[in-house]
């Protein structure tokens, strides 16, 4: 995947907003105003990887390890608190995988929210 694809498939969940809160190199993907996802555009504000491109996502704490010990483009969050957010360094990951956890970040967030509202989300198939 690629930064384009990572963003236009993140856009086609239900709900889903994106800002710059924290600058031109940072898109943030929202769920009812809860930052989900966090992608890194480039630029000299966010130091990279080997300047490999990478998301930040929201994912339970053991889900995170599991994902770390099984992936070595998986990697404590950066910016974020590192229990609760991982790197995903998405170009060397299978598409499919990607896929799945953006979506499993998705549906943490969507689950946390009041009742009423996240019925209209989880119960959404994409």
């Amino acid at each position: 995947m690629n930064i384009e694809q990572v963003r236009e498939y993140t856009l086609s969940l239900p709900g889903v907003t994106e800002d710059q809160a924290f600058g031109e190199d940072i898109l943030n993907f929202r769920l009812e105003g809860k930052i989900f996802v966090c992608l890194w555009l480039g630029g000299d504000r966010h130091v990279m990887h080997d300047g490999v491109s990478r998301i930040a996502l929201k994912l339970l704490p053991d889900r995170n390890i599991e994902l770390r010990e099984q992936f070595s483009a998986v990697t404590p969050a950066f910016h974020w608190n590192k229990r609760h957010w991982s790197d995903i360094y998405f170009v060397e990951m299978d598409e499919v995988i990607v896929k799945e956890l953006i979506k499993e970040s998705y549906q943490l967030i969507a689950s946390k929210l009041p009742k009423a509202i996240r019925s209209k989300y989880l119960s959404v198939s994409y």
